[in-house]
């Protein structure tokens, strides 16, 4: 670990400027970034401490959803009892991710800001457009069996690793930021994690200088929640595929579906059309399927990745099984 600053913010904005200047990092919980800087993928000569802000609340909005703030710890949110009872999804997603340990210090923030977990990218002797922009993809002809199939490029094949924010997309939160100055703007959570395109190094639509300070949801919609994450083991493992739903059924006919996927593309993944295929249909076999050949029409695998879509198309279907009989 190369040698750096540190110093302990005492407002939002503060932070933002502070973290705005050449070489700097905002660190919270440090899960993610602590085994960067320990690896020298990240190299900040100056470490701005915010986990002592004012940021840690779960509070209800006016329109009946809730503000999460950013220094919320995922074991914190996911026992609130709110959570819990409001939005279900959330709650499962953020218990299947990490280990308890982890979650403990993780936080809301941190979790939607945390980088790819591709080997490649951690491994420094190799070519990684995202650690090295213009350096190569290494996972497109190498140890791909973990990356996505879904919303790659040529420069990049990375998964996006949360399974908060997952959940996150299917509920249609907003991100809320603040900058050096204490200007403040939402950022719809769909628009938040970017595709790689020929830029893969930038992941978020962050702008330098700016800080998460809360994640707003909106009231819970209707119907069963769900969360299912396939992985290697039992605990401690990123998803191979993960689905998020919220599946709202009414005179014996879906009404509305949500979904979203993790493990599958380069960011939290949700298929409008999907969802739209089954709106109105009547619950079955025939009517997941159409669904799941709509989200994976586009899917492509690299070889040691090929298996996700057909495991995608059957865990999908056993999740829409599940929430039209719950």
């Amino acid at each position: 670990m190369i040698p750096f600053t540190y110093e302990r913010a005492t407002s939002p904005a503060g932070a933002a400027a502070a973290a705005a200047k050449p070489g700097a990092k905002l660190i919270a919980g440090g899960t993610n970034l602590l085994d960067l800087m320990k690896l020298q993928i990240e190299t900040p000569t100056h470490l701005v401490d915010i986990s002592r802000l004012p940021l840690d609340q779960i509070t209800e909005t006016a329109g009946g959803g809730l503000r999460i703030g950013a220094l919320v710890r995922n074991s914190d949110l996911a026992a609130d009892p709110r959570i819990r009872s409001r939005y279900a999804v959330l709650s499962r997603a953020l218990l299947a991710g990490a280990s308890a340990q982890l979650r403990n210090k993780a936080t809301t923030g941190g979790n939607l800001l945390q980088r790819t977990r591709c080997s490649y990218f951690y491994d420094t002797t190799k070519p990684c457009n995202k650690r090295q922009p213009g350096s190569g993809c290494a996972a497109l002809a190498g140890l791909n069996r973990n990356n996505a199939v879904l919303g790659g490029s040529d420069h990049c094949i990375a998964t996006n690793p949360s399974d908060m924010a997952v959940a996150m997309r299917v509920l249609d939160a907003e991100i809320e930021v603040i900058d050096g100055i204490g200007r403040t703007r939402r950022i719809p959570v769909a628009e938040f994690h970017r595709l790689p395109g020929w830029t893969p190094e930038i992941e978020t639509s962050l702008k330098r200088g700016e800080m998460i300070t809360a994640v707003t949801l909106p009231p819970p919609p209707p119907g069963v929640q769900l969360y299912r994450k396939v992985r290697d083991r039992a605990s401690y493992a990123f998803a191979l595929v993960s689905v998020a739903a919220i599946v709202e059924l009414r005179d014996g006919r879906i009404r509305s579906a949500r979904l979203a996927f993790g493990g599958l593309g380069t960011r939290p993944w949700r298929h409008e059309a999907a969802e739209a295929r089954l709106a109105g249909a009547a619950p079955g076999a025939a009517s997941y399927e159409a669904a799941a050949g709509v989200l994976l029409a586009e899917a492509r695998g690299h070889g040691g990745n090929d298996f996700k879509i057909p495991l995608a198309r059957r865990t999908l279907l056993a999740v829409l099984g599940q929430a039209t009989i719950a």
